[in-house]
């Protein structure tokens, strides 16, 4: 597309959306003639609501983005901006991923600025991974960067969620709010606990016992159940209700709770602190459930133990800063296994022993044995999520090269000698077919491509290894899609002309490598049945 002069981008549906910006201007009036006249109702909430509708319709209908020889200019309800080729470095396609089934994913044109600043354009966008109308455009805009300017890469980067040029502050804001969760429940833990021993240490009040002193004191009062409302939801409150509304007229209960009871039963309700802690009747006793010190414990750990997982995603994220801002940054999955693992004796202990972890000597062991496992958990997940290059040992000692590999013949044999490696060609191609493959085969016979990890061959699709040749051998990008793991590698393949992508585990792929290499040599050739 080299003769492409200018792009104009508009919003899908312009009419629909004037429309409802029009609607949203009539409810924004209606709302402020029934405020003025008739004050505020439910009336009022439907316009407002209809005022927003209109003014984000409104915002969609007026944004316009123009690509020309100068640059690239975007207009909104609010701004306007333009940006020249040679202050742009890049362009890039930003795709983020929906949270419900029925929403697909949305791609959209993002610049990257010669100074590292990051621009989203409002247009064009699409909501599907084929439309060809957006992927035009985009081949019109990098065509035009092409002619008067200078990209820095040679194909389109994806950022995604995965990839190391997403930002990293929501997941550290969210680290912090649960840290400050976290640091909130801790900081009640001794105030609960010393109610807990003073409610244990409680005794009923006497004749002597001064009105100051009675909140500290247990004090019973006699009631008869009048009738009881239980409801059918655990997240609304059941009633007592006692007679003649002595010594209250109702009490919140539990669903449980008033099931309890029955009308003209006689209870003794025990008052502590002005709340009553028990009912007790003549065939049940309710307590209602006040949280222990133990719970906000446990809480408090929850919280620190959930901030991890948004901290691992920092923590990856500073570490593959280096990298291209469209590779795949490895899954954070051994960083919450080490959590889970955590878990298992931290939450028992914080349970046990909410107020006496750094004096009780069973504690102290208890926490310092938990500890050493999880620094053991945190040093393996360190490991695995380390950033391996392709051409870097792994941890089989085989090398990622691909120039002069050698290795085993694909000759033929018997089928204990298969190995099946997890392996999926990411192109639709006549040995992988709507690319129904996720393993290949090699060692017992040709290499091939097999819906399942064995053991025999059935299903299988030899590959024909003779047509294929390795170009290069890189780290997953964003545009590799979301189901190949961040911890593999892709090999760029050339087969007859036409470029095609295996990713496997880099220690599997150096081993497909070497098998093709070793099948594509001249005598195997001569011999395919050597």
């Amino acid at each position: 597309m080299t003769d492409v002069r200018e792009v104009i981008c508009r919003p899908f549906g312009r009419r629909v959306l004037w429309f409802f910006a029009g609607l949203g201007a009539a409810g924004a009036g209606a709302a402020v003639v029934r405020l003025a006249y008739e004050g505020p109702d439910a009336g009022l909430g439907v316009g407002l609501l209809l005022a927003s509708a209109g003014g984000w319709a409104l915002y969609k209908a007026t944004a316009r983005v123009r690509a020309d020889t100068y640059g690239v200019h975007s207009w909104t309800l609010l701004r306007r901006r333009s940006v020249r080729w040679g202050d742009i470095a890049d362009l890039r396609v930003r795709l983020k991923y929906a949270n419900t089934p029925r929403v697909q994913d949305t791609r959209a044109v993002s610049l990257l600025l010669g100074d590292g600043r990051r621009l989203l354009l409002p247009l064009p966008r699409s909501w599907s991974y084929d439309d060809p109308d957006f992927d035009a455009r985009l081949d019109a805009f990098r065509a035009l960067h092409r002619l008067h300017g200078a990209p820095e890469s040679d194909h389109v980067p994806v950022v995604s969620y995965r990839t190391a040029g997403r930002g990293w502050a929501g997941s550290l804001a969210l680290c912090v709010l649960l840290l400050g969760g976290a640091g909130l429940a801790a900081w009640f833990v001794p105030s609960v606990a010393s109610g807990e021993r003073a409610w244990r240490s409680a005794t009923p009040c006497t004749a002597g016992t001064s009105a100051a002193e009675r909140d500290e004191c247990l004090t019973t009062l006699t009631a008869v159940i009048a009738r009881t409302d239980a409801t059918r939801s655990r997240n609304k409150s059941s009633w007592l209700y006692f007679v003649d509304g002595r010594p209250m007229e109702r009490l919140a209960v539990s669903s449980d709770g008033a099931k309890m009871f029955r009308p003209g039963d006689g209870v003794e309700l025990t008052v502590w602190r002005g709340e009553v802690r028990e009912v007790v009747g003549g065939r049940h006793v309710y307590r209602p459930h006040v949280p222990a010190s133990g719970d906000l414990a446990v809480v408090a750990a929850v919280c620190l133990l959930a901030a991890g997982c948004p901290a691992a995603r920092v923590l990856l994220r500073l570490r593959g800063r280096r990298l291209p801002d469209d590779e795949v940054l490895p899954s954070a999955l051994p960083f919450a296994g080490a959590l889970v693992g955590t878990a298992l004796w931290l939450l028992p202990l914080c349970y046990l022993h909410p107020t006496t972890l750094l004096t009780d000597a069973v504690a102290i062991t208890w926490a310092a044995a938990g500890s050493a496992a999880t620094l053991a958990f945190l040093v393996r997940a360190w490991r695995a999520t380390r950033v391996r290059m392709p051409g870097e040992n792994d941890t089989t000692g085989a090398t990622g090269g691909v120039a002069g590999a050698t290795g085993g013949s694909a000759g033929t044999g018997t089928a204990e000698d298969d190995v099946f490696l997890a392996a999926r060609f990411l192109e639709h191609t006549d040995y992988n077919p709507y690319g129904f493959g996720t393993h290949v085969v090699l060692g017992g016979g040709p290499l091939a491509v097999t819906p399942h990890p064995g053991p025999g061959r059935f299903a299988a699709k030899p590959v024909p290894v003779e047509r294929l040749a390795v170009k290069e051998v890189r780290r997953v990008r964003g545009s590799d899609g979301d189901t190949v793991s961040g911890g593999w590698h892709i090999a760029e393949l050339d087969d007859a002309g036409t470029p095609v992508r295996l990713a496997a585990a880099p220690a599997d792929l150096t081993r497909i490598l070497r098998e093709l290499a070793a099948a594509r040599t001249p005598a195997n050739a001569a011999h395919p049945d050597a």
